[in-house]
């Protein structure tokens, strides 16, 4: 992989956004981790390459001082909201707003800033982490699934932009993953019962692998699309199952 040399990933306090900065160190490269918990951060710091950046995406054009001068040749667009599992009726506008905020407008923001130098250096991959959320409807997940959908067509629209250039366009699309996202919708033992017990869950670091392999494909093959599901998961009608022993 040493034809990349630093990433970006956003989101990188825990889970999957975790999972894919410490892969992304692993393979050698300088790995800037965007998120919101020093906390967290301060404990990636003391994995050689991996440099922590503590921001709040909710006013992304902030982010541009932090990563001036960086040459970004990867961007993990990881970063998501779920603020609430239910209704739209039930969501204040303060959910929807930052739902969109985070969801949407810093990731097409972001892209956008690094996206220009990738072009005028003709070479990137970007990765955005969709959800079968945004491919289906999900009850009380109105809001999110829709900016999951919003970022999906991006992801592919943006690719048609970029036909001909040596810059890739990857879309994780996974099932259920056992993270954060539904502990701060659910509370922790919401999301337990309603997830993950008696249910097996895709682990991030299920995620982070899958990325690695995209990205060390040559640059002439982009996987443009990565959809994971735990075999006891289907999109279509959001069924799940337990496995049978």
């Amino acid at each position: 992989m040493n034809r990349y040399e630093v990433a970006l990933v956003t989101g990188a306090s825990s889970g999957i956004g975790k999972a894919i900065a410490l892969e992304l160190a692993s393979a050698g490269l300088r790995v800037l981790a965007l998120g919101r918990d020093r906390a967290a951060l301060d404990e990636l710091h003391s994995t050689a390459g991996i440099v922590p950046v503590v921001f709040d995406l909710s006013d992304v054009s902030e982010v541009y001082g932090k990563i001036a001068g960086e040459k970004i040749d990867v961007l993990v667009n990881n970063a998501g909201l779920l603020t609430a599992s239910a209704s739209l009726v039930d969501l204040s506008e303060d959910d929807i707003d930052a739902m969109i905020d985070i969801n949407i407008r810093s990731v097409f923001k972001l892209t956008r800033h690094v996206l220009k130098q990738m072009i005028e250096r003709r070479r990137g991959h970007i990765f955005f982490t969709g959800s079968s959320g945004g491919l289906a409807p999900h009850p009380n997940s109105s809001v999110y699934g829709a900016t999951k959908a919003a970022v999906s067509l991006f992801s592919s629209a943006l690719r048609c932009d970029l036909i001909g250039l040596p810059i890739r366009v990857t879309e994780l699309f996974p099932g259920r993953v056992e993270t954060n996202l539904y502990r701060t919708a659910l509370g922790k033992e919401g999301a337990k019962k309603k997830l993950y017990d008696d249910n097996e869950a895709i682990q991030p670091e299920h995620m982070a692998r899958l990325l690695r392999t995209a990205l060390e494909l040559p640059d002439f093959v982009d996987v443009t699309r990565l959809e994971v599901m735990p075999t006891g998961q289907v999109v279509g009608g959001a069924q799940m199952s337990k496995l049978s022993r």
